[in-house]
């Protein structure tokens, strides 16, 4: 069940009749018990035991969404995770969930400041990137780094989010950002986290040949995806519009919430950072999760207890949850 927090903030179409859908709207008065039908007034000659409260309307959440190598518009709603989410995608457009290997907000392009993550804003337009055509790749491993920055799309996928310049993959002119890993060596990583597989390949021994099966997202003439980015992405994770977001969380529902503050938004980001070069992954709901348990305390020793007690499995170093709380402190000392 989606729960609203925060202010609310006035849609469009909060005029309409209950019975009409509202596309991110809510109805009027959201929140608050609605008024008694006008029945049993005084002088109308009604009895006032028969006013009956009339039934409060929920919000409905209504998203557009298209495949991002080109369909016609869908309107998807009623989920409450990222599988579901795909699930609901898939059905619009008559395809399988495991069809789609990650979306984009308000672009078609293969654009990794726009990914999909744990925020979508009210007014955010959904792309689906589908599975396109697959390819191996042979590569020998003369570096610990190979230069991959991993993340997935929490339903199934670990895909390519960046290509380190200078490094192992980027001389590897087949190989993409978007491409979805589904196997090393052949054996099958689909299932595996973001973290699980940026793992196995960093174990991968040197100067030995592997082999990485990749599927690369269905394409439209005009997508022109980018080998390599900046570790440096202020924008990235951010929603485009909207004072409320929907957050999808990897354990319960989503919930509409506020956009989060300036310091959070900047703490989020220096934690993801801090992710991608202890563990060659991005996760951005990984580290706002990360900035939410550190709000609520008071001391780094307090953090970590807290941080294990949330995200145990990650199992995270004594040294870097150290850099962590450093890093969120630092972004919350310099607030406005």
């Amino acid at each position: 069940m989606l729960r609203r927090s925060g202010r609310r903030s006035k849609k469009a179409g909060e005029e309409e009749e209950e019975e009409k859908p509202m596309e991110n709207g809510v109805s009027p008065e959201q929140g608050a018990t609605e008024a008694l039908p006008e029945v049993g007034r005084a002088g109308d000659g009604a009895p006032a035991a028969c006013s009956q409260p009339s039934p409060r309307v929920r919000p409905r959440l209504v998203f557009h969404t298209q495949l991002a190598h080109g369909s016609p518009t869908g309107k998807i709603e009623g989920f409450t995770n990222v599988k579901e989410l795909y699930a609901k995608i898939a059905e619009g457009f008559g395809i399988s969930p495991t069809e789609i290997l990650f979306c984009t907000l308000n672009t078609h392009k293969v654009d990794m400041q726009k990914l999909l993550g744990g925020q979508i804003g009210l007014e955010d337009f959904i792309f689906a990137h589908v599975r396109g055509e697959t390819k191996e790749v042979e590569v020998t491993k003369t570096e610990d780094a190979l230069g991959l920055t991993i993340t997935d799309n929490g339903a199934g996928y670990a895909f390519i989010k960046r290509i380190k310049d200078g490094s192992i993959m980027n001389l590897v002119q087949t190989v993409r950002v978007g491409d979805s890993i589904e196997a090393i060596n052949d054996q099958s990583i689909v299932g595996c986290r973001h973290y699980e597989v940026a793992k196995m390949l960093r174990e991968l021994p040197r100067a030995r040949p592997f082999t990485l099966r990749l599927v690369q997202p269905k394409r439209a003439f005009d997508m022109i995806g980018q080998r390599t980015k900046s570790s440096k992405c202020p924008g990235e994770g951010k929603v485009a519009s909207g004072k409320e977001t929907l957050r999808l969380r990897a354990r319960g529902t989503a919930s509409l919430e506020e956009v989060p503050s300036a310091w959070e938004e900047e703490a989020a980001r220096r934690v993801d950072d801090l992710l991608e070069s202890y563990m060659g992954i991005r996760d951005v709901e990984l580290a706002s999760t990360m900035v939410e348990v550190a709000r609520e305390c008071l001391s780094p020793a307090e953090f970590a207890k807290s941080l294990d007690s949330v995200l145990g499995e990650f199992a995270f170093p004594g040294e870097f949850v150290a850099e962590v709380w450093a890093a969120i402190s630092g972004a919350k000392g310099g607030r406005k």
